[in-house]
């Protein structure tokens, strides 16, 4: 459910209790609706953010501290530098110093990977405290601040160690995303059209119908999007917080999207792996026939039209393999995938047999010479 009130629209996400219940407020110049939200009995406020966003840390800190908290800062490494036990560690550390109680609260301010770690701090901390995230990238406001996933890397793969903690609120300021590279904007576009995929087809028509507008933060086409997919992901989380259910069908494309992220160090941007893995996901039903050609060539053609990759290196196939078996959305040895029965129509694929991975791999698989190699030409700044 969403409600727009003059230059703000509210997304509710709601849980079997009250306290999984929030909202998501989307419009510009929201800094100053994050101190009421926070509510009367919170003290102090922890406010975590990147380095790069050093100043806007320290301008919601200073934002704080004029209404009436007591707000500190930690900063921490930037993107998934960020997400390791030793950052969490830190964060603990300064909240232990300052004497931070069940009370009290912690603000994200950055991209998907601060509030993910600052989600889990907050859940964490004497078994969970309120955290209220303000996203600064597409990513972050259409996908990790929303829906009380947390988590943190280690060694053996992404997210692989976290916590279900709902925001008590979620402001996410479009004006952030002025100042936002282009190709992290384009990479966050990969959920954009994934929730289009699983979810909201007018996402997709809207694209299609002009990239450039719809890749545009400053258009009324993009903030619709945003709307749109927030909505989607909304109704899911709602419906289904612990992913027991129909909240796997998000992951449409992160299976092999994760394991790219895997293999490549985390050095890629998330989006840009999921855009390959949404086109892997195609050619894998389009081979079970459980998809037409023209909806398997349809997620090229719009990922494509906004500068996303689609292919990949030919010889990493063991690797990937071998990343997906550890992946959290596996149940023991059995390979799982989101794949879609039809437009609209997300399902789930138990026990895929290797071989059927590795054909429907070759159709997106590209030798390391070539011109269409993720790295090279126009999608080199996006990874």
């Amino acid at each position: 459910m969403s409600m727009s009130s003059g230059s703000t629209t509210t997304i509710a996400v709601t849980g079997e209790q009250p306290a999984e219940n929030y909202e998501v407020v989307v419009g510009r110049g929201l800094l100053s609706r994050v101190a009421p939200a926070l509510g009367e009995s919170v003290r102090r406020v922890l406010v975590i953010h990147p380095r790069a966003l050093r100043m806007t840390g320290d301008a919601v800190r200073e934002e704080l501290e004029a209404t009436g908290f007591t707000a500190v800062t930690a900063e921490i490494p930037d993107a998934e530098e960020g997400k390791h036990i030793q950052v969490a560690a830190f964060c603990w550390q300064v909240l232990g110093q300052n004497d931070f109680t069940r009370s009290d609260a912690v603000v994200s301010v950055g991209g998907g990977a601060v509030s993910d770690l600052a989600g889990f701090v907050a859940a964490s901390w004497l078994r969970g405290v309120p955290v209220i995230h303000l996203p600064t990238s597409l990513l972050g406001m259409v996908d990790a601040a929303v829906g009380g996933k947390t988590g943190i890397n280690t060694a053996e793969g992404k997210n692989l160690v976290g916590a279900f903690h709902p925001p008590a609120a979620v402001f996410a300021d479009l004006d952030a995303l002025a100042t936002l590279p282009r190709n992290e904007l384009i990479s966050g576009m990969a959920e954009v059209v994934k929730c289009g995929f699983i979810a909201d087809p007018e996402i997709l028509r809207i694209i299609e119908a002009d990239p450039a507008a719809a890749s545009d933060p400053g258009s009324e086409e993009f903030r619709e999007l945003v709307e749109r997919t927030i909505a989607v992901k909304a109704a899911v989380v709602s419906a289904d917080l612990k992913e027991s259910g129909q909240r796997e069908y998000l992951n449409y494309g992160h299976t092999l999207g994760h394991a790219i992220e895997h293999v490549e160090r985390y050095s890629w941007r998330h989006g840009a792996a999921v855009s390959i893995g949404l086109v892997f996901a195609a050619e894998l039903a389009r081979s079970l026939g459980r998809i037409d050609d023209e909806l398997a060539d349809r997620h090229r053609s719009i990922l494509e039209s906004l500068g996303l990759p689609t292919s990949y290196r030919e010889d990493r196939w063991a690797a990937l393999l071998d990343a997906m078996r550890r992946d959290k959305k596996s149940r023991g040895d059995v390979l799982r995938f989101v794949v879609l029965d039809g437009l609209a129509k997300p399902a789930m694929l138990p026990a895929v047999d290797t071989s059927l991975l590795f054909a429907a791999y070759q159709e997106i698989a590209q030798g390391t010479g070539s011109r269409g190699l993720p790295g090279s030409g126009p999608t080199r700044g996006l990874l």
